[in-house]
């Protein structure tokens, strides 16, 4: 193992996967990561490859293997996709580093998993957070679940919220009527997975095929087939296919038109960490139409969007047709929407709050 001297202004990240992949949580991680680099900290690094939360015995030795003979003494922060998955690797890092998690959301919470696999999950996650010395949570709601749920004592959390780049868009034109020519554009951004309600969204908006919108759905369709092979279906047996556009995913600059151009922002996911593209597309006065799932009350106030229970249709059906016929209704909406970007933390003061949370969690 290798010693030497270890300033307070330096760690290892570990994360598993493709850290420019287009999610939220990855999102998080390059956007921190970036802002701490120019707050004077020194980062190392380290991939762990593919396949988590479910890596194979091979991985998990490779992944045991690269994180020893790192400097002793120096913190390791984990993306928790991949720390929940190694507690036997957690528990051999935490004898030489401070280990802090950076949690997400629960890996058991995730939609699509067997019950043998998020029951395996939860008491793995469970075991490995047990190993660090403190765990940073993307939001509120996460930080109740891994106290309620895992067991972590609530002083060992802190809370770091998403940042936004705090530039309040000019509010795209206001609809003052809606027909066919003028109908209402729909924005939708998430990759095609199980728990992001894709499935639950297309049946609400069966029943308004006659109204006046269309929708856009921007994200990664590769990381779940199945579901994405369903959304597909979906478009077809609702007969949806002159209403809907699934885009894949879209560069930055065409995102973000497609948030200027957008009339309302929708997402049906079933539990959020956080959610990121809530955030974002309040900063475009974007109402939101969406779940209370997990965390998306913390981040969207009832000013800002209409809230349903997550998988409830016909209350999501109501919801949409509410903010397509009503005009006036979407630009109160929108406003309120304005009033919480405000409000938001920008990346720089996430990137602060990041950095007083891991000299919290590493002995001086």
């Amino acid at each position: 193992m290798n010693t030497g001297a270890v300033g307070m202004q330096q760690f290892i990240f570990v994360y598993p996967g493709n850290l420019n992949s287009p999610t939220g949580g990855y999102a998080y991680d390059r956007r921190i990561i970036a802002g701490l680099k120019s707050l004077g900290w020194k980062i190392q690094l380290i991939g762990l490859g593919e396949d988590y939360p479910l890596p194979n015995p091979a991985q998990v030795e490779q992944a045991k293997a690269q994180l020893q003979g790192l400097t002793s003494g120096l913190p390791i922060v984990i993306d928790g996709l991949a720390l929940g998955a190694l507690p036997e690797v957690a528990a051999c890092v935490a004898e030489h580093h401070p280990l802090v998690a950076l949690i997400h959301h629960p890996l058991a919470f995730e939609f699509g998993l067997s019950e043998e696999q998020a029951t395996l999950l939860k008491r793995s996650e469970t075991e490995a957070l047990r190993h660090t010395s403190g765990v940073i949570a993307n939001s509120p709601s996460t930080a109740r679940d891994l106290h309620q749920h895992y067991g972590v004592p609530m002083d060992r959390i802190d809370v770091v919220l998403p940042g936004t780049d705090c530039v309040l868009h000019t509010e795209p034109k206001r609809k003052s009527s809606t027909n066919a020519a003028n109908a209402v554009r729909l924005l939708s951004v998430g990759s095609i997975i199980p728990r992001k309600g894709f499935h639950d969204l297309l049946a609400a908006l069966a029943p308004l095929v006659d109204l006046p919108w269309t929708l856009s759905i921007a994200g990664d369709t590769s990381r779940n087939p199945a579901a994405y092979a369903q959304l597909l279906a979906d478009i077809q047996r609702f007969n949806l296919g002159n209403q809907v556009r699934v885009l894949g995913v879209v560069s930055d600059q065409a995102l973000e038109a497609l948030y200027a151009q957008a009339d309302v922002f929708v997402l049906a996911s079933l539990f959020e960490g956080y959610g990121m593209v809530y955030a974002e597309a309040m900063t475009y006065g974007l109402p939101i139409v969406a779940t209370k799932g997990g965390a998306i009350p913390d981040t969207v106030p009832s000013e800002a969007g209409l809230l349903v229970s997550p998988g409830d249709v016909p209350a999501l059906t109501l919801a949409l047709k509410t903010v397509i016929e009503d005009a006036p209704y979407r630009s109160h909406l929108s406003s309120g929407a304005f009033r919480a970007a405000a409000q938001q933390p920008t990346w720089d003061e996430a990137a602060q709050q990041f950095a007083l949370a891991l000299r919290r969690f590493t002995p001086r």
